[in-house]
């Protein structure tokens, strides 16, 4: 009798609830002798996350989500001691009853998203920096085997689906007719591909309160990374970490390692493009949370969200 209830599709994934998973979760703990561990299932992520202990974390990946397992343990082998914030120390990973796991070591800290508002400016702007310095070191990282194998083929199909994928996420049509051109217009050039997070945001990544200010423990979550532009991954930086703050965003720039003539609005341009293209684009969301343009253009919105 399996322990893991099916979950072969992302319908019937999404469809489980918490209990039905719990009879896998205590098999898999007892296989990898953690059964004397008290387990608790934190409250986000779009896969099942649980604190076993005070010391561990346990990542669970459907049979729908398979192929992902490798990504996660991968990246965190590569990172380990790598970046000037930490990440998760690799414990165990494997296949359990149809499901893959990763158990690693558990960061300390709350997540940025819940401490944002208590940050000061100062905080923020050495925030900024560490933050920059931080994914600049990411992208030096030697990255493990990730796709896409082609690049610039993978930027062809985004291109290609772009108007697509955001009528699916319900773009006004004032907005859906800019984009092939504005797609069209903007030059990306051939940069080398980096390990990419994809989602460097808020969200994912962890701070404390300390006697001198506030502290970076942690930056998680790397399933979805791939190899890349290196800009691809300001898309997370710009919108979901700096969120319209264009002091915040240019010192996070700076700090990786742009010189201030390169900030000018072909770069603008370029991230907002990267948008677009991103595997997880929503602009019509983005639309709702971030500072509007003064204009409703494509070029305004660059100019508004990337312009520092």
């Amino acid at each position: 009798m399996p322990f893991f209830p099916e979950a072969g599709t992302e319908e019937q994934f999404e469809a489980l609830a918490d209990e039905q998973v719990r009879p896998g979760v205590a098999a898999l703990l007892d296989e990898l002798g953690l059964t004397d561990r008290e387990v608790e299932r934190f409250g986000s992520g779009s896969l099942p996350v649980y604190a076993v202990g005070g010391d561990l974390v346990l990542k669970l990946f459907p049979p729908v989500y398979l192929n992902e397992v490798g990504t996660e343990a991968g990246v965190l082998r590569a990172l380990h001691g790598r970046l000037p914030i930490p990440t998760a120390r690799l414990d165990r990973t494997g296949e359990f009853d149809g499901w893959g796991y990763v158990l690693m070591s558990r960061l300390p800290g709350e997540t940025l998203s819940s401490a944002w508002p208590q940050l000061t400016e100062s905080d923020k702007e050495s925030l900024a920096q560490r933050l920059g310095e931080a994914l600049a070191a990411l992208h030096r990282t030697p990255a493990p085997d990730l796709g896409p194998a082609d690049w610039s083929a993978f930027l062809e199909t985004q291109r290609a689906n772009a108007v697509q994928r955001q009528e699916k996420a319900g773009l006004a049509g004032e907005w859906l007719a800019q984009i092939p051109g504005f797609l069209a217009e903007v030059e990306l050039g051939t940069p080398e591909p980096v390990l990419l997070h994809t989602e460097f945001m808020r969200d994912h990544l962890l701070v404390s309160r300390e006697a001198d200010g506030w502290a970076v423990t942690g930056l998680f979550d790397f399933e979805p990374a791939m190899r890349g532009a290196p800009e691809y991954d300001l898309v997370g930086a710009g919108i979901f970490v700096a969120g319209g703050d264009r002091a915040f965003f240019r010192r996070l720039l700076l700090a990786y390692g742009y010189t201030p003539d390169q900030l000018d609005a072909d770069f603008a341009r370029r991230c907002l493009a990267y948008t677009l293209l991103h595997v997880y684009s929503n602009l019509p969301w983005y639309l709702k949370v971030m500072p509007e343009p003064e204009q409703p253009t494509l070029d305004a919105l660059a100019q508004r969200w990337f312009g520092t």
